[in-house]
């Protein structure tokens, strides 16, 4: 039976916690700097992510039996939050994030969480060196997914929590309360920093925040691959789908107008929406997408044919808005070239 104080006491904590570092920020000055990518004005802190970090650990202390691999995570965790941490407070190099992001997926592998066999149709890859670079890249690819995601109040914090939630359920539906208690834990200490996150915000995340959160989805969907046949990496692929997309239109963007990877810019998905919707529809918008994404994974184990369906409509819907929107480039509208020449030659005949 599920104990609900792991609900209850990360969130009371995190409620608790966020007051107190927004406080302590404005003494370390550790506020969001204002330039011509932000969207918010005034003294705001940047280190939100603190409270999510300490009550999650606090409650992790609290209700879980650590085994190896969770204190493999724990550890990779820490990491990834300290390295975000240093950079709200002093800014560090790009290059630099990324080697601590590689370092803390070492230590996950180190510590038994990685993939051991990959999946492809009806082929089985087991290499050592492939499956290591797999997690590797998948550890690095869904920690930066997320940190690029968190340019709204809300965003990166709602998905997170939608996210979480949706594994956390899949696992119980699996047994596997291992899984289910440690996303729970960290999906309601999200929530209660929330409740200062939402638009307008009174604090902000920070990199300590996302990347935090970021790198603990990447691990726990790795804990859950080696032992079930359903919590694959498929699954948080699906409901990771929105920040994914978002992450290689913004390498494609970036490679294409001869900028490098790390050079930011407005063009993201969040961007593009707010110029239409404004700030709150679009955290609503994007937050509603990926719970849409979830219940298709529900709908998935349920009936493969109608959750492979509702799932291709979704990522359908999507890439009509990039090419629309010329999130890539004015010239990448594959499908709407498409849909012209059909037109035309149904006109012609």
């Amino acid at each position: 039976m599920l104990d609900y104080r792991i609900i209850i006491v990360p969130f009371l904590l995190s409620v608790c916690l966020t007051p107190l570092i927004k406080k302590y920020s404005y003494y370390a000055k550790a506020y969001a700097k204002e330039n011509k990518r932000t969207v918010h004005h005034g003294i705001i802190s940047r280190i939100g992510g603190v409270a999510i970090f300490l009550s999650f650990l606090i409650s992790v202390t609290m209700f879980l039996n650590a085994d190896r691999a969770i204190i493999g995570i724990l550890l990779g965790g820490s990491l990834m939050f300290f390295t975000g941490l240093i950079d709200d407070l002093i800014d560090i190099k790009p290059m630099t994030k990324l080697a601590f992001e590689l370092l803390s997926a070492l230590i996950l592998v180190y510590f038994g969480v990685r993939i051991d066999t990959i999946h492809v149709f009806n082929f089985v890859i087991d290499n050592d060196i492939i499956c290591l670079l797999v997690t590797i890249f998948w550890v690095a690819g869904i920690t930066n997914a997320i940190n690029l995601i968190d340019g709204l109040d809300g965003l990166a914090g709602g998905m997170s929590v939608i996210i979480l939630v949706v594994i956390a359920s899949v696992s119980l539906m699996e047994r596997r309360l291992d899984i289910a208690y440690i996303t729970l834990i960290l999906a309601s200490a999200t929530g209660g920093f929330l409740v200062f996150n939402a638009h307008p915000a009174s604090i902000f995340m920070g990199d300590c925040g996302s990347l935090f959160l970021g790198f603990m989805i990447s691990a726990i969907s790795l804990l859950g691959f080696k032992g079930s046949t359903i919590i694959t990496l498929a699954l948080p692929l699906i409901l990771l789908a929105l920040p994914i997309i978002d992450t290689l239109s913004a390498i494609l963007r970036r490679t294409l107008k001869g900028m490098k990877f790390s050079q930011a810019d407005k063009s993201h998905i969040h961007h593009l929406l707010m110029k239409q919707f404004g700030h709150r529809n679009t955290v609503i918008i994007m937050c509603a997408i990926t719970a849409l994404f979830g219940l298709s994974a529900y709908a998935y184990l349920i009936n493969t044919r109608i959750g492979v369906t509702v799932m291709v409509i979704i990522l359908f819907g999507v890439e009509l808005f990039i090419e629309k929107s010329a999130m890539i480039s004015e010239k990448f509208h594959p499908i709407l070239s498409l849909a012209a020449k059909f037109k035309r030659k149904s006109a012609e005949s």
